[in-house]
């Protein structure tokens, strides 16, 4: 430990269909296990916001709200609220922004939570920032998971995406296994539902057969939301042709005689760091060469022939130019020469 993972699994759930939740999804999963501190949640963020970052997507398009079961579980027991009842208050609390207060209260009245009690817990989650939190808790929690929470939004700066972040005093993610920071993404317009969520459940592993606690932090991203905000954003398009296959070099053998000197070219532009895409059998019409290099979204495409190959050397053709093969022949290159050659017309 530590140990970090992601995955992205196929998905499916029994919902309602309504913008931005599907029965069948795509979702990114990651979460590092082992790490007991918010230096965790705060790579999982920097995760977050990076490919936000890469897609065109700023901390003024969305915000990741911020907050702590544990300052909350605290409150609570300091509210006289029994621990056992700890889990069917969050999901009662967890509905504030759906339903409002006194809808609110009246459900946790309906739990036996006393009203003097309820008007607490609301209070503490009407604060506006970590200071009036701070402030509200002094005297009647233990503090450390407020300092907690001062440290990551500290971290952020450091690490760059501040911005992003939000402390919000309502975020309890209704899932009872949260035991410390939870956050929750969402776009600032407020037009669409949760882009993703997650936090800290270090309890989780012991329901499954661990012997003792082991502290873990993740968070679940959706496809179906962001998708929608990309449409939202007007991004889409940009993010598509940015998404597409990247590939420098497709390398065509003439025949299937050539096939072995096509791999040590291959093989060649590969060690100069070059992405290749080895064609697995020879095309007896150079068109469907192209045509195959041209769907592999490929840069150049590179003919080993075997006129060149006696010279020891190979026809290189830009894809990217807008001429047909037939009217560009393409450039004869020293195989010596290949490597270099490329790396220049790369970097201009």
């Amino acid at each position: 430990l530590p140990l970090k993972w992601f995955s992205i699994p196929q998905c499916w759930r029994f919902e309602t269909v309504q913008r931005g939740r599907k029965r069948e999804h795509y979702q990114w999963n990651m979460d590092i296990v082992g790490v007991p501190g918010v230096t965790a949640e705060l790579e999982l963020l920097a995760a977050v916001t990076t490919f936000f970052k890469s897609i065109g997507i700023t901390g003024k398009d969305v915000g990741i709200k911020i907050n702590s079961r544990k300052v909350l579980g605290a409150i609570v027991e300091a509210a006289g609220v029994p621990k056992e009842m700890f889990a069917p208050v969050c999901v009662i609390i967890d509905k504030l922004d759906k339903i409002g207060p006194e809808c609110v209260t009246a459900e946790l009245t309906e739990k036996k939570v006393p009203v003097e009690s309820s008007k607490m817990i609301l209070r503490a989650m009407e604060c506006k920032s970590i200071e009036e939190l701070a402030e509200l808790c002094k005297g009647k929690v233990d503090m450390t998971a407020v300092d907690e929470m001062k440290t990551l939004f500290a971290y952020a700066k450091d690490y760059g995406f501040a911005d992003f972040l939000i402390f919000d005093a309502s975020v309890v993610r209704g899932l009872a296994y949260y035991t410390g920071i939870v956050f929750e993404c969402f776009d600032r317009q407020k037009k669409l539902r949760a882009i993703c969520g997650g936090g800290r459940y270090d309890r989780l592993l012991s329901l499954y057969g661990s012997q003792k606690e082991v502290p873990c932090c993740g968070f679940g991203f959706g496809d179906c939301v962001i998708m929608e905000l990309l449409k939202e954003l007007k991004l889409m398009d940009k993010v598509l042709e940015e998404c597409k296959r990247k590939v420098d070099f497709v390398v065509a053998p003439f025949n299937a005689e050539l096939f072995g000197a096509a791999c040590s070219v291959a093989a060649m532009l590969r060690s100069g760091g070059f992405t290749v895409d080895m064609m697995q059998k020879a095309e007896k019409k150079v068109r469907n060469a192209f045509s195959y290099a041209d769907r592999a979204g490929a840069t150049y495409i590179v003919l080993v022939a075997p006129s060149e190959w006696e010279k020891k050397a190979v026809t290189v053709k830009s894809l990217r130019t807008g001429g047909r093969e037939d009217e560009d022949r393409g450039e004869e290159i020293a195989l010596a020469d290949l490597v270099a050659k490329m790396q220049k017309a790369f970097s201009r």
